[in-house]
């Protein structure tokens, strides 16, 4: 789990959906978390660095874990289901984040298929600092309900069933952030209400 960590963080971050030392991934396990550890850089993460942290939030081994594990605690306590966790600042997420006139109860419209298929409503968590809990609590509200957020002028909090399924939507998530961005002022033909029922309905997040 050390090395898929790794492995995929580099992959994000050789792509440019992060940069610097921004974003963060965890995965849980039998008895806690892995999370990659703070100041960190995605591009290159030592697996055996990694932090290892018990079910109660406590260090076992690995370097201190990432500022924002308050977010990965929030979601994954409202979601049993989720195995892994990516948080981004990747570019095109970000600026949809900033737009004014976005709807926050769905950010995106279903541009695909496969957006409906692997995010489905994405929900707009309003601007809170870096390191204020209180977008922890505004996190948690909606995570029972949805597996992706949206974090006002930050970024992508996305939850999966395992840490290839989480990389994969966020993934998807930043590309239909992108068309949105690019199909903006055109006239754009989006799937229908029937289409995304459709959707939702043979592909449960």
């Amino acid at each position: 789990m050390r090395d898929d960590i790794a492995l995929l963080a580099k992959s994000l971050f050789e792509r440019g959906l992060t940069f610097g030392s921004s974003g963060n991934i965890s995965a849980r396990t039998d008895d806690g978390w892995l999370m990659t550890p703070t100041g960190s850089s995605m591009g290159s993460l030592d697996p055996a660095r990694i932090s290892k942290l018990t079910s109660e939030g406590e260090l076992l081994s690995g370097e201190a874990p990432t500022k924002e594990s308050f977010l990965h605690f929030a979601m994954y306590e409202e979601r049993p289901d989720a195995r892994a966790i990516v948080h981004l600042h990747s570019t095109h997420s970000v600026a949809v984040s900033c737009l004014d006139d976005i709807d926050p109860a769905n950010v995106l419209p279903p541009i695909t298929a496969y957006f409906v298929m692997k995010i489905g409503t994405l929900p707009l968590i309003p601007y809170f600092p870096p390191g204020d809990l209180d977008l922890a609590k505004a996190v948690k509200e909606m995570a029972s309900e949805h597996h992706a957020v949206l974090l006002a002028n930050h970024g992508p909090v996305v939850a999966g069933k395992s840490l290839r399924d989480a990389v994969h939507a966020v993934e998807e998530l930043e590309e239909t952030a992108k068309l949105f961005l690019l199909l903006r002022g055109q006239r754009t033909r989006f799937l229908t209400n029937t289409q995304v029922n459709e959707l939702q309905s043979r592909f449960k997040n």
